[in-house]
């Protein structure tokens, strides 16, 4: 299974609604919460070539974006590939 990274803060309704896909997918993910915490968001923003909005996610260090790149990798029948779970390549 891949490893998946995604930057939050506390109250962002597409922060719950990307990590609701990906715990429904059955995929644990390591969360950043950078709400109160600028240097996390300055990392962010750095790795996610300058975008400072959250959700940002990382699957195996590649950066997919925020939630509706996310959303829309699941609609495309990307995602599951990305992830490994399924048998095909990523």
């Amino acid at each position: 299974m891949s490893l998946v990274e995604i930057y939050t803060t506390s109250m962002c309704p597409f922060c719950f609604r990307a990590k609701k896909l990906l715990s429904k997918k059955g995929v644990d993910f390591t969360e950043y919460d950078v709400t109160m915490d600028p240097e996390g968001r300055k990392k962010m923003t750095q790795r996610a070539n300058g975008s400072s909005t959250v959700p940002q996610i990382f699957i195996d260090g590649d950066h997919v974006g925020g939630c509706d790149d996310l959303f829309e990798m699941d609609y495309d029948g990307d995602l599951d590939a990305k992830l490994g779970l399924t048998g095909e390549p990523a």
